[in-house]
């Protein structure tokens, strides 16, 4: 008969250890903090998969405008052709930057010497830019390589 209280107090103490137990867990901060985390990761999970479907979408939609764009220019190329050939045309006539390409080197070297003159308010020398002791260094007399000031 003494055995009862002791299974009772055996009994009691596992009952007391387990709700002690589910009391810490749940009202303990770092479980508070480890269950925040957990619904803060799902929500970036369902926020990184959301984007990832909306890329998608949108990638899909540039490539079906890509592909009517190159139909398109598919058709004004073979309509282009076609008229070219009603209007009897060997060769369509080149876009102004190939006939910048088509220039005689002779009037290339022409053309240079057309270039505008340098400001008079750069400085003499590689740079082009007005420094900042332009004019008072002296110079050698003697300096031939050195290019005569501008009036």
């Amino acid at each position: 008969m003494e055995s009862e209280p002791l299974t009772y107090a055996v009994i009691g103490l596992v009952i007391g250890l387990i709700i002690g137990a589910g009391c810490y867990r749940l009202l303990s901060k770092s479980q508070r903090q480890l269950a925040s985390l957990r619904q803060t990761l799902l929500e970036r999970e369902h926020q990184v998969s959301s984007l990832k479907n909306g890329v998608s979408n949108q990638l899909s939609s540039v490539h079906e405008s890509l592909a009517a764009i190159r139909q398109e220019t598919d058709e004004l190329e073979k309509k282009l052709q076609d008229d070219a050939g009603q209007w009897q045309l060997d060769k369509l006539t080149p876009r102004p930057a190939e006939l910048s390409d088509l220039r005689t080197p002779e009037s290339r070297t022409a053309n240079s010497s057309n270039d505008p003159a340098i400001p008079r308010d750069y400085a003499d020398g590689e740079n082009g830019t007005l420094s900042e002791d332009f004019g008072l260094k002296e110079k050698d007399a003697t300096d031939e390589t050195a290019t005569p000031p501008r009036y």
